[in-house]
């Protein structure tokens, strides 16, 4: 019997079990789509092309986004353009004080007419949920995105509910020195895969927003792909070849970031996934079907820094996460790749 299946680029067949490398077409359509993605961003987002390809990396790798930076950075949007491009629903969440868990998730109500109690879905409920400014709510309703986040369901009166599939958070935040603002669990910040800062923008791209020629609303965004080719590069990451000394290589970073002693807490198991994840996607974007330790070196900093907890006196003295990670890299000596044959 001949086996008649037909691959679609960006579609990895059921048969394929093992990671493995993928073919140079495969590669090459993931690279073409996420290009296209990051090039209708960046007409929203002028001058950072590094940050967006970033969160699309962590996007495609089934992870959390949190943007955090000062106030009129273009946070949200941000946020709001990479929910336009993506053909799905999406909905928006602002955080405030007086926001209630209930708001987030939904609520069970008594309907009088069936005499039955129904859910009512929150806005949570969405393939995109844009948290804006999430650490202005408190911890108790920061807690109700822990479960949604890693397991892609809300739990209301001990009855679970699923939220559509692909399922992304982009939560925005505010630096935590500023007024208003409660610091987020590090139980959650593990559930983010990347963190990220925007960062002012470049000269020539501030006198564009100024001029106003270039200014473009993500609204004005046409979908670029949609949740099913979302999900299929997704599933193709998967698949990325990584040579056994890699292996090697990631769990020596993480463990060089638990015995740094500057640090309380380092990076957890989520995390050191997290990273593998993220560095498949990046090699993907690159065209090519399997990870290289440059493609590791890439992502680290936005993956790792975040989950690292530095002891009290070392943050004291302004040590941070990102030198943490750089001190990992000096002590780690690079394997030489090995691609797949």
């Amino acid at each position: 019997m001949h086996d008649t299946e037909q691959t679609h680029p960006l579609r990895v067949p059921k048969r394929m079990q093992q990671p493995v490398q993928l073919g140079a077409a495969q590669a090459e359509s993931f690279a073409a789509a996420f290009e296209r993605l990051a090039a209708a961003v960046d007409t929203v987002v002028l001058g950072k092309p590094e940050v967006v390809r970033l969160a699309l990396t962590a996007m495609f790798a089934e992870g959390h986004i949190l943007l955090e930076d000062v106030p009129g950075t273009g946070k949200t949007t941000m946020a709001r353009a990479i929910a336009a491009a993506v053909s799905g629903q999406w909905r928006r969440i602002q955080f405030t004080p007086d926001l209630l868990p209930s708001d987030v998730s939904g609520v069970t109500i008594f309907n009088q007419a069936s005499g039955a109690f129904e859910f009512h879905p929150g806005p949570v409920f969405a393939n995109i949920v844009i948290a804006d400014e999430i650490n202005r709510a408190s911890p108790k309703t920061q807690s109700a995105l822990l479960e949604v986040m890693e397991e892609g369901r809300v739990t209301v009166d001990g009855r679970p509910h699923q939220v559509p599939q692909p399922f992304l958070v982009v939560a925005t935040q505010n630096p935590v020195e500023m007024d208003g603002t409660y610091r987020l669990p590090e139980a959650q910040l593990d559930r983010f895969l990347v963190k990220l800062s925007v960062g002012y923008p470049v000269e020539a791209a501030e006198i564009e927003v100024l001029r106003g020629t270039h200014q473009r609303s993500p609204e004005q965004l046409a979908p670029v792909v949609d949740t099913d080719t979302v999900a299929q590069m997704a599933e193709m990451a998967k698949h990325v070849y990584i040579a056994e000394p890699l292996y090697a290589y990631l769990v020596k970073l993480a463990n060089a970031t638990r015995s740094h002693p500057q640090v309380a807490v380092g990076v957890s198991p989520r995390g050191l996934i997290a990273l593998t994840r993220a560095a498949s996607v990046f090699a993907l974007s690159q065209g090519r079907g399997y990870i290289i330790p440059e493609d590791v070196k890439a992502l680290a900093g936005p993956v790792f820094a975040h989950r690292i907890q530095l002891a009290p006196d070392a943050a004291m003295r302004g040590a941070t996460g990102v030198q943490v990670v750089a001190d990992a890299f000096d002590q780690v000596q690079v394997p030489l790749p090995t691609p797949a044959a």
